[in-house]
């Protein structure tokens, strides 16, 4: 069976989201996410200012929350599947698995967060500007906790994989030379998706010690909106 397989069923889940067919929830969609990442912004601000964190803060931001070209990535990977012999040639196996687990957290937050934004709609107008307070009965009420901490748990693991599999000589070697391929083959966006993962990780001495600590404070909000604080995510 084909290692890249999985990427068939992410991609499916992907597709069946509510938010490509109907503009009002795309665009509480993506007021949803940019409330996202200005939470965590805010929440984490200590921890992604410190100079060795700066690109895994962002890579987090913009690649594992809802990345602005990640319906272009989505195609590419599609495209890739349909040529997994000749990719399994070409790219490393633990960087397709630790690919593959940073596209699967990647779409897990684009779902988690559409059930949010559909949340609001039925709450409240469309044009409402988000407040914590919306934020937080949203959450309540869809009750996403087991979810949420499904994800960060699979972030720990990614924080895992990225020490054990990424940052060895050979597999990035290998990656690099993978890139006039991904060029001919129009698969820039898939490439740079990992590329920047690879450059955000060389400044860190650990991505397993930069991720506890980030989840570790998220796990503690979520503790938090379910235990009834008015104000968790101070």
């Amino acid at each position: 069976m084909s290692k890249l397989a999985v990427l068939d069923d992410l991609l499916e889940l992907y597709i069946q989201l509510n938010y490509h067919k109907n503009p009002e929830i795309q665009q509480r969609l993506a007021d949803v996410q940019l409330w996202q990442k200005t939470r965590m912004q805010r929440t984490h601000a200590q921890q992604f200012a410190e100079k060795q964190n700066v690109l895994m803060a962002e890579y987090f931001l913009n690649r594992l929350y809802g990345g602005p070209d990640f319906d272009a990535l989505a195609e590419q990977i599609a495209r890739l599947t349909k040529y997994a012999h000749k990719a399994e040639k070409l790219i490393p196996d633990n960087a397709i698995k630790t690919g593959t687990s940073g596209v699967a957290l990647a779409i897990l937050a684009v779902q988690l967060d559409e059930q949010v934004a559909m949340q609001l709609l039925q709450d409240y107008h469309p044009n409402e500007t988000l407040t914590d307070e919306m934020m937080r009965q949203a959450y309540l009420k869809l009750n996403q906790s087991d979810d949420r901490l499904k994800q960060l748990a699979l972030l720990d693991e990614l924080g895992k994989s990225l020490d054990k599999y990424m940052r060895s000589f050979v597999v990035y070697t290998a990656f690099k030379m993978c890139k006039g391929a991904t060029t001919k083959y129009r698969f820039e966006v898939m490439y740079d998706f990992m590329q920047d993962g690879f450059s955000a990780m060389k400044p860190l001495k650990s991505a397993e010690k930069f991720v506890k600590e980030f989840t570790a404070t998220e796990r503690q909000i979520v503790a938090k909106v379910h235990a009834g604080d008015p104000n968790p995510f101070q």
